[in-house]
């Protein structure tokens, strides 16, 4: 075989279709990130070193821990359009990051709310991106530094005052249900349910802050945008599936009040406390997936997707000639 005979292969074209990844990022990147991840951090230490301790302390804010691999996560799926992007700075992020830089000082003397104190870490983690990257790398970073917001613990105050309605409507309704129940008469007392069985009465049932759903609420929230997200589908679907988290959330937390106060009843009523409670919390997120999952795959066989010409599709037939 001659040399003219071999096959000649453009490596340079190999090389181009490859897949560009985080290791085609010049060293200097990663100093730079390093570097401006280092500052922020040390700007903001006392901020961060308390939300890591409601993190660690707060059950009702343990989800903080998984908040940060999710928004890292997010950021992976966009990992080759950000490797190719040619990087614009925009002095509009120089800007706000200035204002980001003024306002967190003056809130500490002045507002002195804690809550954006915390809160402000965010958009200064979005001014930098946007004055060193650009709109472009804003378009591929927005989703995960919005996430984090999940993770930032919300004050106490506002907290409770948004536990009461929903302890409230939870033991209204499961007040209803249980009264229908044979032999047992219910009344609810704002976050009291008064259980009469058989003539007894028994000691009242108190929906407590634990019992609210607002850990459930707060953690599926955020789980259902990253279901939205990851999965791709029309934007009204994502918009339904982000919005029906809220009354999953809801329902199931219903549900779990009033099969706490049926095992009370007729069951043994350390099974309505304690370990089995919280055991019955975990269950409970599991059927809120459930509901979310049928709803997603409803909605995934109740349309199906045209070619924008009118047309139903027809079943695509492959046929095969045979050599004659």
């Amino acid at each position: 075989m001659t040399n003219s005979d071999v096959p000649v292969t453009n490596t340079t074209e190999v090389c181009e279709d490859k897949p560009k990844g985080w290791g085609s990022l010049a060293t200097s990147t990663y100093v730079k990130t390093a570097i401006i991840a280092l500052l922020i951090g040390y700007l903001f230490r006392n901020e961060l070193r308390s939300i890591f301790n409601v993190w660690q302390n707060d059950a009702s804010w343990s989800h903080g821990f998984l908040i940060p691999l999710f928004s890292l996560w997010f950021l992976n799926q966009r990992k080759k359009d950000i490797a190719e992007l040619r990087p614009r700075r925009s002095y509009v992020g120089l800007f706000l990051l200035v204002l980001c830089l003024v306002f967190y000082p003056l809130n500490l003397v002045q507002f002195k709310i804690g809550y954006f104190s915390r809160l402000v870490i965010l958009p200064v983690i979005g001014s930098v991106v946007l004055f060193l990257g650009g709109w472009r790398l804003v378009k591929y970073t927005w989703l995960p530094i919005c996430y984090l917001i999940f993770a930032v613990p919300m004050p106490d105050r506002l907290y409770r005052g948004a536990t009461i309605p929903l302890r409230k409507f939870a033991s209204m309704i499961s007040t209803l249900i249980i009264d229908a129940l044979p032999d047992v008469n219910a009344v609810a007392s704002g976050v009291i349910i008064n259980v009469v069985h058989r003539g007894q009465e028994l000691e009242p049932l108190n929906v407590a802050e634990a019992c609210s759903g607002m850990r459930l609420l707060i953690a599926f929230v955020a789980l259902g945008v990253a279901m939205a997200y990851l999965h791709w589908r029309p934007l009204w679907q994502r918009g339904v599936l982000l919005l029906s988290t809220v009354p999953i959330a809801i329902l199931c937390n219903v549900i779990r009040v009033t099969l706490t106060g049926m095992i009370y009843i007729y069951g043994d009523p350390k099974y309505a406390k304690g370990t089995y409670h919280d055991m019955m919390g975990i269950a409970m997120l599991f059927a809120a997936f459930a509901m979310y999952g049928g709803i997603a795959w409803f909605m995934s066989n109740l349309f199906e997707e045209d070619d924008g010409s009118g047309e139903p599709k027809e079943e695509e037939v492959i046929v095969r000639r045979s050599a004659s």
